[in-house]
């Protein structure tokens, strides 16, 4: 059997495709990715990076309320019984996620739970390989496997993932646990910039912590986070701990000198933000689609999710190395869906 379209990746564009391509009578099949200890370890289990988050305050349409309620009768009860009671609060990363694969299903989508370890793309129709051994035939591809958050490697900062350890602040720094408290952000270019000054807005003091004495950010970024008064950097310095406990989650980091390792510093605070860049999740291409100089797929044409290989679109943040947030990533998921169906009858494989 060859598929019309597989979709690769399971967050929000790949379920946001899928939606689209299953209204559209194309009968989607999600790879959605391997339950494996090593995804674990790489933050790349299906649901994505927003499953790995507590609150999720910016998604559109879940707001505050009695969404308990509408998640026992959403969520097939075998799932539903494994997920923390609701407390009032706005949608979690995890049932948000959750509700995007069953609204998904409910449409007919498929779901298979493996890796693809390794494709072809220089025939058609497309095949796939999974981590399971199986074969796949694709007349159309959508890749949607997202980026990971790179982190320092460090035990603590795994274990405060969700506690007080991010790599998004837009994503949460306006949470309650870091407001009008002090913050801790890790890296010297634009992105640490950008994250330092967004975080501003809430803590009371904002630490950039830099293992070198300057920044690899532009000049204006850099000066601008420099004349920001609520931003103190600690140069030459890096993270070796992040400190906390199971109660209150991070309470500060340790630092280390780069330029006299004896020198060591506690920093106080309430929440450690990684800015060291994302590794977009492409490996199981091999190189046969275009990419920019970080690694991140280049849609080909503007305004359309066209890769360098015909019938292959990407969607999510495997193509976005700017926005990166759930809102957009969905909703390039809706244009690959879109592209992919248009492409198919273009074609003539309706």
């Amino acid at each position: 059997m060859t598929e019309r379209v597989v979709i690769i990746g399971s967050g929000p564009a790949g379920w946001a495709a899928a939606i689209y391509t299953s209204r559209a009578n194309l009968e989607p099949l999600v790879v959605e990715g391997a339950q494996t200890e090593e995804n674990r370890q790489k933050g790349t289990l299906p649901l994505g990076q927003l499953a790995l988050t507590t609150e999720v305050e910016n998604y559109p349409g879940f707001p505050a309320g009695n969404l308990g309620a509408y998640l026992d009768s959403s969520i097939e009860e075998k799932k539903r019984k494994y997920m923390t009671p609701h407390d009032g609060h706005g949608v979690t990363g995890p049932e948000l996620m959750e509700l995007m694969r069953q609204q998904a299903k409910n449409f007919g989508t498929r779901i298979m739970t493996d890796d693809v370890v390794d494709v072809d793309l220089s025939s058609h129709p497309f095949k796939l390989k999974t981590l399971g051994g199986k074969e796949v035939k694709a007349l159309s591809v959508v890749v949607a496997t997202g980026a990971r958050a790179n982190y320092l490697g460090l035990e603590s900062e795994d274990r405060f993932k969700n506690a007080g350890v991010s790599a998004c602040a837009v994503c949460d720094g306006a949470l309650p646990r870091f407001r009008d408290k002090p913050l801790v952000v890790v890296g010297g270019g634009d992105s640490a910039m950008e994250e330092a000054n967004y975080l501003t807005k809430f803590a009371s003091k904002v630490y950039i912590v830099h293992r070198r004495d300057e920044f690899r950010a532009s000049k204006i970024m850099a000066e601008r986070a420099l004349a920001n008064e609520k931003i103190d950097v600690k140069w030459n310095s890096v993270v070796t701990e992040v400190l906390g406990d199971d109660n209150n989650g991070v309470t500060g980091v340790r630092l280390q000198s780069t330029v006299d390792e004896s020198q060591t510093e506690e920093v106080e605070a309430a929440g450690y933000f990684a800015a060291i860049g994302h590794t977009p999740n492409t490996d199981f291409l091999k190189s046969q689609l275009e990419t920019n100089d970080k690694g991140y797929l280049i849609w080909t044409t503007p305004a359309r999710t066209y890769t360098s290989v015909e019938g292959v679109f990407a969607a999510g943040d495997v193509a976005d190395d700017y926005y990166r947030q759930a809102i957009t990533a969905a909703g390039t998921g809706c244009m690959a869906a879109l592209d992919a169906e248009r492409w198919l009858a273009e074609k003539g494989f309706e």
